[in-house]
């Protein structure tokens, strides 16, 4: 199997870590070979982040460079349009519509940018944007945006909900276990 590359982003403090170890769980029990980057970025909360997930037959570097990647699950609406360089010919971004502002819009330096969406969308690529905040509350808690995010991706492949599922029951504490399966499933459906 080539290759395929996903490139989680978003701002720091909202769970980028945590999907990526569910993905690399779930690929792992599927017998690929798998490189999941470390968090590069501002960590902190704030902070832009982005982790890569690579997996195939053989992955010899963690790393995604410009155009390689098959997807962009994207925490934040102004982070997917931040990386879309990144996307390769053919791939989707998965995006939260959820704005949360950058220090130079707290600051009165800049403004955030309208119409995010549409302008990914008025470049030709394949954005798949849904309100992940909504669905997270709904499920119980608004940190739960990663793992609707994860559920909304889970679309995107050929693994069954309870594959997925079972990577997630290893990933979380036994105490989310039920708000995080809410998540995923409200995910998976919306």
């Amino acid at each position: 199997m080539e290759t395929k590359n996903i490139m989680i982003v978003g701002v720091g403090g909202q769970g980028s870590l945590l999907a990526s170890k569910l993905l690399g769980r779930l690929l792992l029990t599927k017998g690929y070979d798998i490189k999941v980057s470390e968090v590069h970025g501002m960590s902190q909360r704030g902070g832009s982040v982005v982790t890569y997930v690579r997996f195939g037959d053989k992955v010899y570097s963690p790393v995604i460079d410009k155009g390689e990647a098959d997807f962009i699950v994207s925490f934040e609406l102004l982070e997917a349009a931040r990386w879309t360089e990144y996307l390769r010919p053919g791939g989707k971004i998965v995006v939260n519509t959820q704005q949360i502002n950058p220090m130079p819009v707290i600051t009165g330096a800049a403004a955030y940018p309208d119409n995010l969406v549409e302008k990914m969308r008025a470049a030709g690529l394949d954005v798949d944007a849904f309100d992940a905040l909504k669905l997270a509350e709904e499920a119980g808690s608004s940190k739960a945006v990663n793992i609707v995010l994860m559920g909304h991706l889970s679309n995107c492949f050929d693994f069954t909900q309870e594959e997925w599922l079972a990577a997630l029951e290893q990933s979380v504490p036994a105490k989310y276990l039920e708000l995080n399966r809410r998540a995923f499933t409200l995910g998976r459906k919306g």
